[in-house]
């Protein structure tokens, strides 16, 4: 038996933006959690996410799903500022901007295709 039980830390915190980052690392919260609906396991978040700590991911899924209420409302909130900044962002191209980034998606699709 453990005679006093620790408390445990959740390693999140809200940066100058307003954005949840996972322990001291510049890694956002919804990815973590993107990546865990993608029934990527905490090891593989850590692989594809270096700078994360196996303990703090395991701390953060297990907060999330003690929360999930509070932090599926957060990934939502961040998944549409996200999409209205890239909207923003389409809609300033330049016509020069938009023909490359034309080129650029098809070329990519070109390399897909190529798999």
């Amino acid at each position: 038996m453990i005679p006093n039980p620790p408390t445990m830390t959740i390693p999140l915190r809200t940066d100058e933006h307003g954005a949840i980052r996972v322990g001291n690392t510049r890694v956002l919260l919804e990815l973590v959690i993107h990546a865990y609906y993608m029934g990527e396991t905490p090891e593989g978040i850590v692989e594809s996410y270096s700078s994360l700590t196996t303990a703090d991911v395991y701390a953060v899924i297990g907060y999330y799903l003690a929360n999930p209420e509070e932090i599926d409302a957060y990934v939502h909130q961040r998944d549409a500022q996200a999409d209205k900044i890239l909207h923003d962002m389409e809609a300033n191209l330049t016509p020069e901007s938009r023909a490359l980034r034309t080129r650029l998606l098809a070329y990519q699709e070109h390399q897909k295709d190529l798999k």
